[in-house]
């Protein structure tokens, strides 16, 4: 299968698009593999299935689909980016999996989704970015075929926290919260996931998963460092630091892992939170 150009307009996504960002969401992807493939295993992928992934940066949860579907399925993913999108199709085809395709779709400006319907629309850490929530999850439910499931996977950064507590580490998470409030996110979305289903229409979910990580510091610092990093930019925009402040709390940072490395820190939630579409009444006779 090819992948599907669409025009490349303007991207606001905060994290930004270098080569650093999208290894960082490589190695995230791979961090909630786990997490994901027990909800897939929850709702149950049959093989020759069709997925939606909405908003599939690297193409790692596309892998996870197309493992399961086998090749008689069909694996499509959306997202913005479309020079990641292309790297993550030619990833995957090297790889063996040719049911996989890519298209550039803009959920917030109502973008058609090619091929839609399908047995498994999935979206992580996506909503969370994305202003009209609603609009986008109602949208994604409408491309559940019925008896399909929709599966969606959200941040809450509230939990993200060490003990005993650091100076540098609640700061590093300071600048983290406000730049991502500051581009219009909500750093406790995962846990409003239920409440969002009510407003899109959807009803209650089925079921909801709520996993998390309980990491030494010597880790949590790798991945938090990548954030911050990423971020930047929109941090120093909005006034939230400077390059000088954000420079000195990185050395802090980095000093503090390197005396405790072994102190435990606990990552942000992941709340998943899934629903069956009701499948289409058999005719009367």
């Amino acid at each position: 299968m090819t992948t599907v150009e669409a025009s490349d307009r303007d991207h606001a996504y905060v994290l930004g698009h270098t080569d650093e960002e999208y290894e960082r969401l490589r190695a995230q992807s791979r961090t909630w593999e786990a997490a994901t493939c027990r909800l897939f295993d929850e709702v149950g992928i049959a093989p020759g299935a069709s997925c939606l992934d909405a908003g599939c940066g690297p193409g790692e949860t596309m892998r996870l689909m197309a493992e399961r579907v086998g090749p008689s399925g069909h694996v499509l993913g959306v997202d913005l980016d479309a020079k990641l999108g292309r790297r993550a199709v030619a990833m995957l085809h090297d790889a063996g999996h040719r049911q996989c395709e890519f298209a550039r779709v803009d959920l917030t400006a109502d973008d058609p989704i090619p091929g839609a319907p399908f047995d498994l629309v999935y979206a992580r850490l996506l909503l969370y970015h994305l202003p009209r929530r609603v609009a986008v999850l109602r949208s994604l439910w409408g491309a559940v075929a019925p008896g399909g499931q929709l599966v969606v996977q959200d941040y809450d950064l509230q939990t993200v926290s060490v003990r005993p507590e650091l100076d540098s580490f609640d700061e590093v998470g300071r600048v983290i919260n406000e730049a991502f409030t500051a581009a219009g996110c909500d750093v406790h979305f995962g846990t409003r996931l239920p409440d969002l289903f009510a407003q899109a229409g959807i009803g209650p979910p089925d079921g909801t998963d709520v996993s998390g990580r309980l990491e030494p510091l010597e880790q949590t610092h790798r991945m938090l460092t990548a954030v911050f990093t990423s971020l930047l930019p929109a941090a120093i925009a909005h006034g939230i630091t400077s390059e000088r402040q954000a420079q000195a709390t990185l050395a802090d940072f980095a000093r503090d892992a390197r005396r405790h490395p072994e102190r435990p820190a606990l990552w942000p939630l992941l709340v998943g939170a899934f629903k069956r579409r009701p499948a289409a009444s058999a005719p009367s006779a």
